[in-house]
């Protein structure tokens, strides 16, 4: 139930309700055990214009929120570092996307851990390159009706193809049938997907490599961009197959933090956020009456 909902059940005021659940709160989850820690996960959510950022570290294996920081930078695990020295926990490998700032101190301070870059940011980013070429191709359609069958086509482009619906994968069909680039992309796109069904690492090196290569010979800019990228990223994103880490946890998490968030029409109070928050992998919804 939300605070409003409890303070009108129980006739006490708004305030009443709040100071009593975050003084619990604060009591549960105020110091947090670090030591048992082996694989982690960092992520950022974006909480709008004027909170911006925080970055979240959860356990991997739990998929407990340990830690919440302000910002997206690597400042915002600077208390994260010193709590998990302290703790003496001994940590194996950290899942998170291709941010340079979360990749760099991960390294400077767990120097022994893999980094994994997870498969889900790796799709968003070839995702991202290939909406970058539909619109260039929109920009540059000759005719009027090869405009309007690319730039329809966005939603669909995000589609694995085994997961299209079946009345879309026609439309889908003629608008690649009309622009080889946009054709040459896609597929290119769904077979990037394979790359982690990779029995592996030397299968998977091998994959990516060929991909690569396959890449930078189509000559469109966007994909010799994501060859670039994934050749810079390399070891993390090869990491996977030694740890089959990803990020799936925590994309459940966001989508229950933006339900936390839309119950409550955002948080003034940052403390409180922030133990709401440690608490959510507890969090149940129930029917009252």
């Amino acid at each position: 139930m939300t605070i409003l909902d409890v303070a009108e059940l129980s006739g006490l005021c708004w305030d009443t309700v709040k100071g009593i659940v975050k003084e619990r709160l604060a009591k549960d989850y105020a110091h947090i055990r670090l030591k048992e820690l082996r694989r982690l996960a960092i992520d950022e959510i974006y909480l709008g214009r004027k909170k911006k950022y925080l970055t979240l570290v959860i356990d991997q294996e739990t998929g407990r929120i340990v830690w919440v920081g302000r910002g997206r930078a690597g400042e915002a695990l600077y208390g994260f570092w010193r709590r998990l020295k302290a703790s003496g926990a001994k940590i194996e490998a950290v899942a998170m996307d291709m941010s340079q700032a979360y990749a760099s101190t991960v390294a400077r301070h767990l120097p022994d851990a893999l980094i994994v870059f997870d498969r889900f940011h790796v799709m968003k980013l070839m995702n991202e390159q290939l909406d970058a070429l539909r619109r260039q191709l929109v920009r540059e359609a000759e005719t009027e009706d090869a405009k309007v069958a690319i730039k329809g086509t966005r939603w669909l482009l995000l589609y694995r193809r085994d997961h299209l619906p079946q009345n879309k994968a026609r439309e889908l069909q003629q608008a690649l049938e009309r622009n080889q680039p946009l054709a040459t992309a896609y597929l290119l796109k769904e077979e990037l997907a394979l790359a982690w069904e990779q029995e592996s690492w030397k299968a998977m090196a091998d994959f990516c490599s060929a991909w690569c290569e396959k890449a930078v010979a189509s000559g469109i800019e966007q994909l010799i961009r994501m060859a670039q990228s994934l050749t810079d990223h390399a070891e993390g994103l090869l990491s996977y197959a030694v740890t089959k880490m990803t990020n799936g946890r925590m994309e459940g998490i966001n989508r229950k933090i933006k339900t936390l968030l839309r119950q409550v029409y955002g948080f003034r109070d940052d403390d409180f956020l922030r133990l709401k928050l440690y608490a959510l992998h507890e969090s149940k919804h129930k029917l009252v009456g």
